[in-house]
């Protein structure tokens, strides 16, 4: 579980995916169950779960450390050279017959709710892996194939129209992760690809949060390209979509990121307006609302990390500082990725006073490996060290730093 950074919700959902290749339905693996798997209150799964297992870790239930009772067989070097993995795959292939032979022929099966949950503690886990990793390509390919897998799941099922809106707006959140992962990743064609596609599903959700969501990113991923224009018409979509009119989180959201659009412009008084609107709506909101898994990022450290993003494109430094500083202390111990952002914009800003030692401290406080993964902290640490190159060559700061990019270039190839 760790090796595949899944939580034991994620994994009863992905072995009762696997279940349901093989025999036509999904299985019955709970939380719970997994737990007393790793509790080792059962030594030994049933038939079906076993061969779901054997396919989604590639590992032999023997390699995974369950045991049957009575018999401690030596584990092959692969699950389909294990005689039990042969037999329980017999096993599930033939209750797979007699439960797909009882309904009429072609009668389609109905998806619920529950299919829902289950993707949804899919995209738990896939937002978690983001928070820590950032924008790997392999994370963005994950959420492409959930979304695949999500529309296949509608495609071969019949379902109400209240269902349908939830698939699609799952599929939705899951290509608008691949979308926000191939902008932290800096992939920037791929991402206009995952956008488009997003924007449709999004439409036949009718969901306004997935949409604010979409055109969010949308407005970003315009920004990076530098169209202004379209990245403007993008977050006046997500302004006006009904999350904002009725959750004031979402409208602090909307008001933070038109802040930055107008430092992006040089407008100060409007970004700092913007910015006070902002706050005025987060105190506003009532964190004991329900909201989607993937605006949970947003809090007043997020608001924090947002206006320090402001305050560096207007150049006011020691106010991009101390916003840095209020977000570190803030900011929830799993956001790592978040984390490492704010480390390379606190480094921006106290280069910019001439705080070189601490300046270079805090750069080399980003992760190595989320300077690598991430397309963006790796351009602002790039960009730091060719500005503390040109206001201090030759410094003991800029000798370390060199050194200290030198060393890990080399761990990282």
């Amino acid at each position: 579980m760790a090796e595949h950074e899944v939580t034991a919700n994620g994994l009863a959902s992905q072995v009762n995916s696997a279940i349901a290749e093989f025999t036509g339905s999904y299985g019955t693996c709970t939380e719970r169950g997994v737990f007393r798997w790793l509790s080792g209150e059962i030594t030994w799964p049933h038939a079906r779960q076993r061969v779901a297992l054997a396919r989604v870790t590639g590992r032999t239930s023997t390699q995974l450390g369950f045991r049957p009772r009575g018999r401690q067989p030596d584990p092959p070097s692969t699950p389909e050279e294990d005689p039990m993995y042969r037999r329980a795959f017999l096993t599930a292939a033939t209750a797979a017959g007699a439960s797909v032979a009882s309904p009429a022929v072609g009668t389609p099966r109905r998806v619920g709710m529950s299919d829902v949950a289950r993707l949804n503690a899919e995209l738990t886990d896939l937002i978690a892996a983001d928070d820590r990793r950032g924008g790997t390509l392999t994370h963005e390919r994950r959420a492409v194939d959930l979304a695949k897998r999500t529309l296949k799941v509608q495609q071969q099922g019949t379902a109400s129209q209240r269902v349908r809106g939830h698939l699609y707006s799952m599929a939705a959140s899951f290509t608008a992760t691949a979308l926000w992962a191939a902008i932290d990743g800096r992939r920037l064609d791929s991402a206009q690809h995952h956008l488009n596609h997003a924007v449709t599903l999004a439409g036949l959700s009718g969901h306004s949060t997935v949409q604010f969501q979409i055109w969010s990113h949308g407005s970003m991923l315009y920004r990076q390209l530098g169209r202004p224009a379209e990245s403007a018409a993008a977050r006046e979509a997500a302004r006006s979509t009904s999350i904002v009119r009725r959750d004031p989180l979402f409208a602090s959201l909307a008001h933070a990121r038109i802040a930055i659009a107008h430092a992006d412009a040089g407008e100060a008084t409007a970004a700092l307006r913007s910015l006070g609107h902002a706050q005025d709506a987060l105190d506003r909101a009532d964190s004991a609302v329900p909201r989607p898994r993937w605006v949970g990022f947003y809090d007043q450290a997020e608001l924090e990390d947002l206006a320090v993003v402001a305050n560096s494109k207007l150049g006011r430094w020691a106010e991009a500082e101390a916003h840095a500083h209020r977000s570190m202390a803030l900011l929830r111990p799993h956001l790592i990725r978040n984390r490492a952002m704010v480390s390379a914009y606190l480094a921006h800003a106290q280069l910019a006073q001439g705080a070189l030692e601490s300046a270079v401290a805090s750069a080399q406080a980003v992760p190595v490996d989320l300077a690598h993964s991430s397309g963006r902290i790796g351009r602002l640490l790039d960009s730091f060290g060719d500005r503390l190159e040109g206001v201090a060559p030759g410094t003991t700061e800029a000798r370390a730093w060199a050194e200290y990019t030198r060393s890990h270039s080399r761990t990282a190839t």
